[in-house]
């Protein structure tokens, strides 16, 4: 039906006879001569209609925007003055001998080019917004990124393995979709939340070196980067340590960056201890390209009249940070109140803060002031290194609440006074807790089956809580690209862990039995890591949400517009499965 995509009409055909297919994306009238802007994946081009072809003129005086047609004609140069330097196919236009409408289109809820249509507009119309050039390239763009990747780790040695999306539930963190079985009456599969018991069997089975690019499942609340269901590149190897792991994966993404879009990382990429990524910024997801840093000064103030200052200072679970921001003197008491609004969500009761608007004491503006000695003031200066024009931010209170603030404001202050830097900011954040106490008992911070960084059971247990992890994420730009540990290759080890997880040994047979079975039959060391793909593409293309890089997304309430899902199903389904529908006190 076409001899080439209309991208491909360039000076090189010229004077050839061409067949394009296509969507309408323009019609305009000049005087008699109708201009046509004809679309597909591969771009647009001008297609010319003369009232000398009377057919195809007839077929084009009918054409609307979204029409699809087809057009035959000869390619020729477009007259001086009228070349357009943004299309690559700009320079010509194609003359129509022969305009063929192939299916026509209602009125269009929203132009194809129009920026402003909602995003819940764009997902009902799915196929209407995968149609704008922008939504073509990213998703070209993803499919790039999956075919580097596969290429890379096929060179590598590793197979491509599919692993079962009808499994059983398993505690990963987050809740899980189930789906319940007709077969076994009140029984349920559970849609997995990532293959990570799957990917350790087989590195018992001897595979070696595995991957897989799969879909994950997780119940949980949304944000831009977060999809009930999403794509991940998931990724285990036998007989390696975390180092020679991570030296693999730095290839793999130097390499992708380097192909894609000629951005050089650096060899090998930089390490921050989680301990250190907390301290300086107040996050393991660091963002270096914001040249903002944390300052703790809880030693500067253990002895000073302000209370909330004093009682951190003295507490060891809490800490005293400052973060000063260049230039910040002149932000409003209305912008400064906007940021102590904006840190609340994470649990600060308040936001201090010293103004420097000139060389002295007198210089200073701030309510604290008169609660701090002379000294202490200076010391505090010297150590953020403020100068006149600056603004010093505080927090003081639980070190999880300041890190959580002071990290959140540092990365909105950062994009809103233009301090990001361009390009791309990459590291590894090592060395993670082995566990984390919530709501006063211990959970793993990755995941049950990491490592820890201790040779023995006894040495495990005298101190869980200081007890570090093998663990290792990949950061970029402030997002986590992958996370990844060695995992535990010991009965013993894991039930420890279990044990320590308050999972006592019937849950732990009745959970994790088949694991712990296959791991008594001859389980190597090994370990792996899993890259979120749509955040991975989402980044390299610039996109603001994962919903820009995914075809069919859901939206923040995990609908799906397009299809109208989730749906009610037909009762003698219900009976089928064995299920009723019982209205909960909220649902009503």
């Amino acid at each position: 039906m076409r001899s080439h995509y209309c991208g491909q009409v360039t000076a090189d055909l010229l004077d050839q006879k061409v067949k394009l297919t296509g969507w309408v994306h323009r019609r305009r009238d000049h005087g008699g001569v109708i201009f046509i802007d004809l679309r597909d994946r591969e771009g647009i081009v001008q297609v010319v209609v003369a009232p000398e072809q009377a057919t195809a003129f007839h077929h084009a005086e009918a054409l609307r925007n979204e029409f699809v047609i087809q057009v035959e004609g000869i390619v020729r140069k477009r007259p001086a003055g009228t070349i357009n330097p943004h299309l690559k196919t700009g320079e010509v236009e194609v003359n129509a001998t022969e305009v063929t409408i192939l299916n026509r289109s209602d009125p269009l809820p929203f132009l194809i080019d129009d920026e402003e249509v909602g995003e819940e507009t764009r997902l009902h119309y799915r196929y209407l917004d995968i149609r704008r050039p922008q939504m073509l390239e990213r998703l070209r763009f993803r499919a790039k990124i999956t075919q580097h990747l596969r290429r890379f780790l096929d060179a590598a040695g590793f197979i491509d393995v599919e692993t079962p999306i009808l499994t059983r539930a398993t505690p990963e963190g987050a809740r899980d979709y189930l789906v319940p079985s007709r077969t076994r009456p009140g029984h349920f599969f559970a849609l997995p939340q990532s293959p990570q018991q799957f990917k350790q069997i087989l590195m018992m089975a001897g595979m070696d070196r595995y991957y897989q690019i799969v879909r994950c499942f997780r119940d949980e609340d949304l944000r831009a980067d977060r999809q009930p269901e999403f794509t991940q590149l998931d990724i285990e190897t036998s007989f390696l340590n975390e180092e020679e792991i991570q030296t693999i994966m730095e290839n793999m993404i130097r390499q992708l960056f380097k192909d894609l879009l000629n951005v050089e990382f650096p060899t090998p990429f930089p390490r921050l201890t989680h301990a250190e990524a907390m301290r300086r910024f107040g996050s393991d997801k660091p963002d270096l390209r914001i040249p903002l840093e944390l300052v703790d000064i809880a030693d500067l103030v253990k002895d000073v009249e302000f209370k909330v200052f004093k009682e951190a200072a003295n507490d060891p679970h809490s800490r005293v940070t400052a973060l000063c921001v260049p230039g910040g003197a002149e932000l409003s008491r209305k912008e400064i109140d906007d940021y102590t609004q904006y840190i609340s969500v994470f649990g600060a009761r308040g936001l201090a803060y010293i103004k420097i608007n000139s060389e002295g004491k007198e210089g200073l503006q701030s309510p604290i002031l008169k609660f701090l000695p002379d000294a202490v003031i200076t010391q505090i200066l010297e150590r953020t290194k403020a100068k006149v024009g600056d603004i010093i931010f505080f927090g003081a209170d639980k070190a999880q609440i300041v890190s959580d603030a002071l990290g959140a404001l540092r990365v909105r202050i950062g994009h809103d006074r233009g301090l990001v830097e361009e390009g791309y900011k990459i590291l590894w954040v090592v060395d993670f807790p082995m566990f984390e106490k919530s709501e006063g008992r211990l959970v793993a911070c990755h995941h049950p089956f990491t490592a820890p960084k201790v040779e023995s059971v006894d040495e495990l247990g005298k101190n869980p809580e200081s007890t570090l992890a093998r663990a290792y994420d990949m950061v970029l730009n402030g997002s986590e690209l992958g996370g990844g540990s060695i995992r535990i290759n010991s009965v013993a080890m894991q039930k420890a862990v279990f044990k320590l997880l308050t999972i006592d040994e019937q849950e732990a047979e009745e959970k994790f039995g088949h694991l712990l079975t296959a791991m008594r039959l001859g389980c190597p060391p090994h370990g792996g890591i899993a890259f979120g793909l749509d955040r991975l593409a989402m980044i390299m293309t610039g996109a603001s949400s994962i919903r820009d890089v995914i075809a069919f997304p859901k939206t923040q309430s995990a609908t799906c517009p397009l299809m109208d899902a989730p749906s009610t199903v037909e009762p003698e389904q219900l009976i089928e499965l064995g299920i009723r529908v019982v209205k909960t006190k909220e649902s009503k």
